[in-house]
């Protein structure tokens, strides 16, 4: 597939720039070095938004991809306002590719996340809000949804070493019963399947886009599944 992107990899001062800045995380530092920060961060971001995103398009069609920071691009601070860490920046890249009817952060999608010395790869819904927490628990004990949910899980586990999560409660929730055949994903509050490895040589090139893909691919099943639970009308 032609790369009409311009695309061509994160730079080795991609990597460069977070390590300095875990070092010096501060507001001085960071205007001091945002020439850096738009030539070795910011602008290979924007050409990988449109590369991944021209490739992800063909195995989820209305995928979103905009390469505007707080679109698929997250913004690079942090926010400190309920934290006792004040420090201003985040240490790391994350980029998102959501697919839904939904806002943003309540539809499933593909993740990067690069923070030296990894970078992961994940899908699906990091943590569910209040109501698609609901759909999904009626999903999972649901006679046609939930064996659905079981085969997605096991394609992926079948494919390669990728983490399923995310387990948080300790008890089956209310209402529930916890010797269902599917108690264990009663406990989580997202779905996700995520690969994460020390930094690979193609992330420094245009490789990188099918190096990505090709595991975005494995872990489909979720997003398809989470697609599926949030788009079908309620009874």
């Amino acid at each position: 597939m032609k790369d009409e992107s311009g695309f061509r990899g994160f730079p080795r001062e991609c990597v460069q720039f977070y390590e300095k800045l875990a070092k010096n995380n501060s507001k001085a530092w960071f205007d001091a070095h945002k020439d850096d920060f738009e030539a070795y961060v910011m602008a290979p971001a924007r050409s990988f938004v449109y590369a991944m995103g021209k490739r992800l398009s063909q195995i989820t069609p209305g995928v979103v991809a905009d390469p505007r920071v707080n679109k698929s691009i997250f913004r690079p601070y942090r926010d400190t306002r309920f934290s006792n860490d004040k420090r201003p920046y985040k240490t790391h890249l994350g980029i998102f590719f959501w697919v839904g009817p939904l806002a943003k952060m309540d539809c499933p999608g593909y993740y990067f996340h690069l923070e030296p010395p990894v970078v992961m790869l994940g899908v699906g819904n990091h943590c569910f809000s209040k109501e698609i927490l609901e759909l999904y628990r009626e999903a999972v004990v649901d006679p046609d949804q939930g064996p659905a949910l079981m085969k997605a899980l096991q394609a992926i586990r079948n494919k390669g070493n990728y983490e399923i999560g995310i387990r948080h409660y300790k008890k089956v929730p209310r209402g529930y019963d916890k010797d269902h055949p599917n108690a264990d994903l009663l406990l989580f509050n997202g779905l996700t399947a995520a690969y994460q490895t020390s930094i690979p040589p193609e992330l420094h090139s245009g490789d990188f886009v099918e190096y990505a893909f090709a595991r975005f691919s494995e872990m489909r099943p979720i997003v398809d599944w989470l697609l599926h639970m949030i788009s079908r009308p309620k009874p």
